[in-house]
């Protein structure tokens, strides 16, 4: 054998053997040592706030709630088989009968006003404390206060969007105007107009909302908010539901509100109705018009319901359909 081979394998034999030298007495120590109490468990967790930029805006996106709930099935695809649901679920490694929604305020700092959109569950929302009604306590942690505020928007007027507006019976929000669709202010504002859920949702309605007309902007769709913030027509989950574009410094986001439920099931099938959606076939017909504009625009998407810190784009899919794509770094840049 040549000398540098002899020279390799005995480098080789030194640096094996002094590694098991090494760690003889670590082994022993763990043999002599009896075994430490283990850490205890913390249980699950998640962000409560996400901060980024958008042109010369700064947008906060609080998480109201982190609550799981029953479905996909019947909340999204009631007019579809159970089975079909659940089949997509699998396909996409989810659980077929448990999901988890966001419900994402979000807070968007222009410049010269903080303009909050939609107030989440509150004390009387369809996900009460304490596992939802989280935006009140989580502004603090962001940073913002509630008499900060300037603009809250309502995208509508369902309880999950509606309930944080009051604190122990007071408004949340002191020194805001408010604003909504005056479709949608009209759809639930009026007595005796509705029967079942919908006067449930109504009530809550004429409870905190009606009594800040006074203080109210009645949107149409175009209507702007503030500059750089306009109001677009989206109507379908409820009468008057709008969703809202901000454009600034060249960045565009694109505030989808309810046209969307569920990240995979209220994507890849339009067509399938959403349980909450007042006029089904119009909220079908909008989901599709709404999707195909923002896949063929690639604008970045704020949806209420999506995962937090439900933010994203939307994807075309070949078979049809299409595909959320969660944020990662795009917006931080």
């Amino acid at each position: 054998m040549e000398r540098s081979s002899l020279a390799s394998l005995n480098r080789r034999r030194f640096l094996t053997a002094s590694a098991a030298l090494a760690a003889a007495p670590v082994a022993a120590a763990h043999l002599a040592t009896p075994a430490l109490a283990g850490a205890p468990m913390l249980g699950l967790s998640q962000p409560t706030h996400y901060r980024f930029k958008l042109g010369d805006f700064e947008v906060t996106m609080i998480s109201d709630s982190d609550v799981f709930i029953d479905g996909p099935w019947p909340v999204i695809g009631k007019n579809a088989p159970q089975a079909d649901v659940d089949q997509l679920m699998r396909d996409n490694l989810l659980p077929a009968n448990k999901y988890q929604p966001g419900f994402t305020p979000m807070i968007v700092n222009t410049g010269k006003e903080l303009v909050l959109f939609d107030t989440g569950n509150g004390a009387r929302g369809f996900v009460p404390r304490p596992a939802g009604g989280w935006l009140a306590a989580q502004l603090a942690p962001a940073g913002i206060k509630p008499d900060e505020i300037d603009i809250v928007v309502l995208t509508h007027g369902h309880p999950d969007h509606i309930g944080g507006l009051y604190e122990d019976g007071k408004p949340l929000f002191p020194n805001a105007r408010y604003v909504i669709g005056a479709r949608e202010y009209d759809f639930w504002s009026p007595e005796g107009k509705h029967t079942g859920d919908l006067e449930t949702f109504a009530a809550l309605f004429r409870d905190y909302v009606v009594p800040l007309a006074p203080k109210t902007t009645f949107l149409k769709p175009g209507s702007e908010v503030a500059p750089g913030i306009h109001a677009v027509e989206t109507h379908g989950h409820t009468p008057g539901h709008l969703s809202f574009r901000l454009a600034s410094g060249g960045k565009e986001l694109f505030v989808l509100a309810d046209c969307a439920h569920h990240q995979v099931a209220s994507l890849a099938r339009p067509d399938w109705y959403c349980i909450f959606d007042v006029d089904p076939e119009m909220g079908v017909a909008t989901r599709k018009r709404v999707f195909d504009m923002l896949a063929s625009e690639k604008v970045a998407i704020s949806a209420y319901h999506m995962p937090f810190p439900s933010l994203g784009y939307m994807e075309r899919l070949n078979a049809g359909g299409y595909r959320w794509l969660p944020h990662s770094y795009q917006l931080n840049l």
